[in-house]
């Protein structure tokens, strides 16, 4: 399927611009086409949607523990897909929202509808 290549690693374990600006995220996305990391559209930065519109990689699969759906932006659809390179998701060490310290305690109030 197009947008999808299951040799790509994941970039790392948190979203790659929330890292560089030392934010913070909500839930993890992984791009199924070059492995980038971004934060979910409630996170602040919605990074994982940005990335698709910067980049055109069209697919994107979950980076949480316990969650392998896959969505595609271009058709509005979540659909189940192949495996992909290790690992499948952030470590399970890592809290949700993440990172560890960098979370304001209103966080709930800072999330996107």
């Amino acid at each position: 399927m197009r947008g999808i290549k299951p040799a790509a690693v994941p970039s790392g374990p948190g979203c790659v611009e929330c890292e560089r600006a030392g934010t913070w995220w909500f839930h993890l996305r992984r791009c199924a086409e070059c492995g980038h990391i971004g934060c979910c559209d409630n996170s602040p930065g919605q990074h994982a949607t940005k990335h698709f519109e910067h980049t055109g990689h069209p697919v994107i699969r979950s980076f949480e523990p316990g969650e392998n759906w896959f969505w595609n932006f271009e058709t509005q659809a979540q659909f189940d897909g192949p495996a992909l390179a290790p690992p499948q998701s952030h470590p399970r060490s890592q809290p949700t929202p993440g990172p560890r310290g960098r979370v304001p305690r209103n966080w709930q109030d800072l999330l996107n509808p």
